[in-house]
């Protein structure tokens, strides 16, 4: 019988213990024994299955990367220990000095400068394009095009790219197509099932949903992930042993928490549309998205991330901000409680004031990563805090 999301998501566990406990334990361990010499060369040699050392493998790793893998509808996958590690890994473990990436322009501030400062000291060439504009993306392939890396919904700007769209151009190109789906989860939108050879995650965030821990996944194709486990097991991002078993608990409620997520941001994003001070309002399931019947066809739902635009600029943004009760001031999001954030100043600073305009950080835009409290306290919230604008 074929399982539900909700069910594979808390019914998924590793091998029971002789103990035969009913939630998986901790294995807080960084080696493990050998029945004999030659089962450790065995091992070793890949020609028997089982632990080794906790950089290569752990129960609760495999767990999570199990449980992962069904939900993103893949065949395999690794667990890291932070978002920007399983971007990074991503990247580094499959292009190599001469190879070109296509990226869209709309991407989360460290992953562009792991794009623009770090990749290019080892000759990848990258080349940005309007995630707004799919047609002109294939002008910009070039025979050392290798892989195509996109984020939807991006960050801050909630800017969407057509998975079918873009799944159909790399394979049509022989292109890796890889989608960080951070924003959206596995819950709301399957990017494998466009045609995404690669699905990243900072587990940090709505994965976690309690500001808990870091962590990063990979998911994916088989062979690639084979690649990606060769160079991930000699460079040393994995995961611990305890932030595994966070995250793999943590996604026995996903679904729960992302349905209140939505709800909350989709109230609060029409809240914000009626305040005099507020020139627009993005959210994916919002009508006004210049990209909502994108956002409909591809997603279940429009996430837990809104951004708005005060058009006084910066001088407006932290006022509002400073102005807020209840809302927490945080670079973070995909917590039970609310955070905001002002990218211009913080996340996207090191971006120049062009790149962040061509991506629409403005001076006023400020993004509210929506949190599991009362939609009544968090209108009312904001609205004191918008009274100060008035």
């Amino acid at each position: 019988m074929k399982k539900h999301f909700e069910t594979l998501a808390i019914r998924t566990q590793a091998d029971r213990s002789p103990h035969r406990e009913h939630s998986v334990p901790l294995y807080l361990t960084s080696s493990f024994v050998f029945d004999s010499a030659e089962h450790g060369h065995d091992l070793f040699a890949g020609e028997a299955e089982g632990n080794v050392y906790s950089r290569y493998s752990n129960p609760n790793a495999d767990e999570l990367i199990k449980k992962i893998c069904l939900l993103e509808m893949v065949d395999d996958g690794i667990a890291t220990a932070s978002g920007m590690a399983a971007v990074f890994t991503s990247l580094a473990g499959l292009l190599k000095s001469g190879d070109h990436l296509l990226a869209g322009r709309s991407i989360f501030g460290s992953t562009h400068q792991i794009l623009t400062e770090l990749l290019p000291r080892w000759n990848i060439d990258v080349t940005y394009v309007d995630v707004l504009d799919p047609e002109s993306w294939k002008a910009s392939i070039r025979k050392e095009t290798k892989m195509f890396f996109m984020e939807t919904p991006s960050n801050p700007g909630l800017d969407l790219i057509d998975l079918e769209f873009a799944g159909k151009l790399c394979k049509e190109n022989g292109l890796i197509f890889n989608v960080d789906n951070c924003f959206a989860t596995p819950y709301l939108q399957t990017p494998a099932e466009y045609g995404a050879d690669l699905v990243v995650h900072s587990a940090t965030k709505f994965i976690d949903g309690q500001g808990r821990t870091l962590g990063g996944l990979i998911t994916g194709r088989q062979e690639l992930i084979e690649e990606l486990r060769f160079f991930a097991r000699h460079t040393g991002p994995a995961i611990s042993p305890f932030n595994a078993w966070i995250l793999s608990k943590s996604l026995e409620t996903l679904s729960v928490r992302m349905d209140r997520h939505c709800r909350n941001a989709l109230d609060l994003a029409r809240f914000i549309e009626t305040l005099p001070p507020v020139e627009w309002v993005k959210y994916p399931f919002l009508e006004s998205h210049p990209q909502h019947e994108l956002a409909k066809k591809q997603m279940k739902q429009g996430g837990g991330v809104l951004v708005f635009n005060l058009p006084e600029g910066m001088n407006a943004a932290r006022a509002f901000i400073d102005r807020l009760q209840m809302i927490s001031l945080s670079s973070n999001l995909g917590d039970t409680r609310s955070i905001v954030t002002h990218p211009a100043s913080t996340t996207h600073s090191k971006l120049t004031e062009e790149d962040r305009l061509s991506v629409g950080i403005t001076p006023g835009l400020i993004r509210i990563s929506v949190g599991l409290e009362h939609i009544d306290d968090l209108i009312e919230d904001v609205r004191q805090a918008m009274d100060a604008l008035l």
